[in-house]
């Protein structure tokens, strides 16, 4: 099973990272759970607060994904006016086991056409300008992440972490899941923590 992260310029890191850390933890039991990095034209990509990536692959020579996990951050908006991004998320997408996106990245995934009719969910901050762009069915505030068939959408940075955990309970069961959980010692609390959502 290949699970492919898109890179892009100025995408938010812990978009990229969170999920990588769940599955990548996860690949440890299952080596078939194939990991790996694409961007438009490979090489070397900058996150929003200047972490470098390498890219595994350009879309061009990518091997086929079996699940996508698309990123957001300050990024997005030059990528929903990026006809090659937009065609690679489309493309890889139809023979997709799992669509997935993490804060903005649902922006995307409405724009290059998973997401249409979906319910959905991305950031506080990017609720409003979803809703307007009209291609969603709905889009869910206060929670963690959303399910509607095959696409998985989730809100901000760190959610992404927590839709990456259920997926892999999907995937394999939620036991296994848990032990990726325990091994990653993701139990969050904050010192300055408000009521938090869960997962819809």
């Amino acid at each position: 099973m290949n699970v492919v992260f898109l890179l892009f310029e100025d995408a938010e890191e812990l978009d990229i990272v969170g999920p990588w850390e769940v599955f990548t933890m996860a690949a440890n039991e299952k080596p078939e759970l194939s990991n790996f990095t694409v961007s438009e034209a490979g090489g070397i990509v900058r996150c929003a607060k200047g972490l470098r990536l390498m890219s595994d692959y350009a879309f061009d020579v990518s091997p086929p994904a079996d699940v996508i996990v698309v990123p957001g951050g300050r990024g997005t908006d030059s990528q929903l006016d990026n006809p090659t991004v937009l065609k690679w998320i489309r493309e890889a997408s139809q023979n997709c086991t799992w669509v997935t996106s993490v804060c903005a990245g649902a922006l995307l995934l409405a724009e290059a056409g998973p997401a249409v009719g979906r319910r959905v969910t991305t950031h506080w901050h990017r609720v409003e300008q979803l809703r307007k762009h009209g291609e969603v069915a709905e889009v869910l505030e206060n929670v963690r992440y959303v399910r509607d068939g095959n696409v998985i959408s989730s809100a901000g940075v760190s959610a992404g972490i927590d839709m990456a955990l259920w997926l892999v309970g999907e995937i394999y069961d939620p036991e296994f899941a848990r032990n990726v959980q325990r091994r990653m010692e993701y139990y969050p609390m904050p010192p300055y923590a408000e009521k938090t959502p869960s997962g819809g």
